[in-house]
C-alpha cells in the first residue's frame, strides 16, 4: 500500500508521465515529493488497468489513479483499478467519491486518499458539485462550499478536487473554498486546472494561507514538452523549489 510523500506533511504535486522511465525522472526532480498520474481513460477495461497500474507501482512509490481530463465516465474504472491496487491517491467525481471509498473498504485499504471533483461558479463559495456521469449532463447542482465540503466528508472523500480553476481565474473561489476546508475539517485540497510555473506560487500560497493541512496541485500540460510528450524533470525540479521556499 502506497502513500503519498509530502513535503514537511504539507505539499506534494500531481504531474503525469509520458512512461515508467519518465515517471522514475519525477520521482527524483521532486525528491519523492510526487504523484504520479495514470489515467483510466487509456484503458479498455478494469483489468487492464489494474495490470498497468501494478507495473508502475513496482517502480513508481507514488501512484495517483486518475481518471482523464476529470471526466466522469471514467469514475468506475478508477475506483476499481484503485481497489485492486492500493495506490497512493485516486482521483474522482463527487458523486463517485463514496464509491470508491466503499470498494476501497471492502477491500480493507485505509492509507489511498482519495478526492471529489468539485467546480467553480464563477461565485466564490459557490461551487458545482454535479460532476457524475448523470449529473453534469443536467442543471447543475450548485451549493455552498460548507455544504459540499461537508459531503465530501460523508462520502468519505479525503480532499476537494478544485476543477477546472483556468489558473488564476479562480483564486477567489479557491481562497473560499480553503476556507471552508479549514472550518469543517477537510484536511486536503487539490487545485487543478491552468496550473503552471508562473502561477503556481500564489495558488499554492492561497491554499496554505487559508490553513489546509495538505495541498497538492495538480500540474499537467503545462510542464509536458509537446515534442516528446515527457513532462520536463527541470520544470518539476523549479516547482520543488518554490514548495522548499514557501514552506518553511
Amino acid at each position: 500500500m502506497q502513500r503519498i510523500n509530502f513535503y514537511r506533511q504539507k505539499v506534494a504535486i500531481n504531474v503525469l508521465a509520458k512512461d515508467i522511465a519518465n515517471a522514475q525522472q519525477i520521482m527524483v526532480a521532486s525528491k519523492g515529493h510526487a504523484a504520479v498520474g495514470v489515467l483510466s481513460a487509456q484503458f479498455r477495461d478494469v483489468e487492464e488497468g489494474v495490470a498497468e497500474v501494478k507495473r508502475w507501482m513496482e517502480v513508481i512509490p507514488s501512484v495517483s489513479v486518475g481518471l482523464g481530463a476529470g471526466s466522469p465516465s471514467q469514475f468506475y474504472k478508477a475506483a476499481m483499478i484503485a481497489a485492486e491496487t492500493a495506490p497512493a491517491h485516486v482521483n474522482q467525481t463527487f458523486t463517485g467519491s463514496g464509491f470508491a471509498a466503499g470498494a476501497l473498504a471492502a477491500k480493507g485499504i485505509a492509507t489511498t486518499r482519495i478526492n471529489s471533483l468539485i467546480s467553480p461558479t464563477g461565485i466564490p463559495g459557490k461551487v458545482i458539485i454535479s460532476t457524475g456521469v448523470a449529473g453534469s449532463q443536467g442543471e447543475p447542482a450548485i451549493v455552498s462550499t460548507d455544504c459540499a465540503v461537508r459531503m465530501m466528508l460523508d462520502l468519505g472523500a479525503h480532499a476537494a478536487k478544485f476543477f477546472p480553476m483556468g489558473g488564476m481565474k479562480s483564486l477567489p473561489e479557491l481562497k473560499v473554498l480553503a476556507e471552508s476546508c479549514v472550518r469543517n475539517g477537510m484536511m486536503m485540497i487539490e487545485p487543478t486546472g491552468g496550473i503552471d510555473l508562473d502561477n503556481f506560487r500564489p495558488i499554492l500560497e492561497t491554499c496554505l494561507e487559508a490553513g489546509v493541512a495538505q495541498v497538492m496541485p495538480h500540474v499537467y500540460s503545462s510542464i509536458i514538452d509537446p515534442q516528446t510528450g515527457e513532462t520536463r524533470p527541470a520544470d518539476i525540479e523549479q516547482l520543488i523549489a518554490i514548495i522548499e521556499d514557501v514552506v518553511k
